[in-house]
């Protein structure tokens, strides 16, 4: 019988309200079947472990993440797939650093949540958990599963995970990925995208897990009448190996010379500084206009079209991996986990 491990993590999906007080207080992933019944329809063995405490996804730190790894690494080889229930305000952030984290993964990671808890009458989590449930049990008639990598599930969409940003506070398609098409869609059947989906290099090797991230990393969002004093604040920051500046359009900064003579120092002291775009949708292209050029003269690297989310985490991974500061600019330069659609 195919194994599915439920983590629960925290977040809005995991509350219901109490039958006595009507207040919300935390929901028994111990009694996942007693609670949603639907799942009894299932064939599947369903276990659940629940984080103690539960984690605010506001709170989300590098130890969460090592924590999250270990427990899939732990119990990989007992269960054929994963669904993490998270928060949803850093859940992006969380499905881009365990693609890059868990390597060699041959097994679906579906994280999911709500914007509702799932105990209220008109909750998306629901529906969210019990097909995200269905998607990580989902086998080929090979007996291999159908997206075995780092996703997200959402409103019926499934994402790649370091594809996605967090779109809306308030409705239920929080979740986008525009620069990706959607690994699956979920109708009156789970519609798998297999073109879209991918697969290990090799099969059959055993998970690792990479659990030593380099957090020095500063950001620099660009925008009209920003000071110099401002760009100094943050490109001075002591013990900074990386800056990711969140330039304009396809890549584009003001051609304030006291900008760019900054940066280019950044980069010749040693600093990695990546380019990611401020735009949801589209991607980085230092050839297009002269600031652009510019900066890619200078040794500025382009994050192509990757999200901010997947830019950042992308960054903790390779610093902890890489003493050499070189290294990382390369490997950056690599589409490592689908991250980017250069070399996909």
């Amino acid at each position: 019988m195919t194994k599915v491990l439920i983590i629960y993590t925290g977040g809005t999906i995991g509350m219901k309200q109490d039958s006595a007080s009507m207040a919300l207080v935390p929901f028994n992933f111990g009694q996942i079947l007693e609670e949603v019944p639907e799942l009894k329809k299932f064939n599947l063995s369903i276990d659940a472990y629940s984080f103690d405490p539960a984690i605010d996804s506001s709170d989300v730190r590098p130890e969460f993440w090592v924590e999250l790894a270990e427990l899939i690494k732990e119990n990989y080889s007992r269960y054929d797939g994963f669904v993490v229930l998270h928060g949803t305000d850093t859940m992006a952030f969380t499905a881009s650093m365990l693609s890059f984290m868990l390597e060699n993964l041959e097994k679906p990671v579906i994280l999911t949540g709500s914007q509702l808890p799932i105990g209220v009458l008109r909750t998306d989590g629901r529906e969210n958990l019990i097909s995200a449930i269905e998607i990580a049990a989902s086998e080929r008639p090979d007996g291999r599963p159908y997206v075995p990598e780092v996703c997200v599930f959402f409103d019926n969409e499934l994402y790649r995970g370091n594809r996605t940003y967090k779109y809306s506070a308030e409705y239920f398609n929080a979740f986008k990925s525009p620069n990706y098409p959607l690994l699956a869609e979920a109708g009156i059947h789970i519609n798998f995208n297999e073109s879209a989906v991918r697969h290990p290099a090799a099969w059959g090797r055993p998970l690792s897990i990479s659990t030593k991230l380099d957090t020095r990393v500063g950001t620099l969002k660009l925008y009209p009448g920003m000071s110099p004093q401002y760009v100094d604040g943050v490109l001075s920051m002591k013990g900074m190996r990386a800056i990711v500046i969140e330039t304009f359009g396809c890549g584009n900064a003001p051609g304030r010379p006291w900008l760019l003579e900054r940066l280019r120092k950044a980069v010749e002291a040693g600093t990695i500084v990546v380019n990611v775009t401020q735009c949801a949708a589209g991607s980085v292209d230092m050839d297009a206009y002269a600031t652009g050029i510019t900066l890619k003269k200078i040794g500025v690297i382009s994050a192509y079209d990757s999200t901010f989310e997947s830019a950042l985490t992308k960054l903790y991974y390779l610093l902890g991996k890489y003493d050499d500061n070189e290294t990382v600019k390369e490997k950056m330069s690599e589409n490592i986990r689908g991250e980017f659609s250069k070399n996909q």
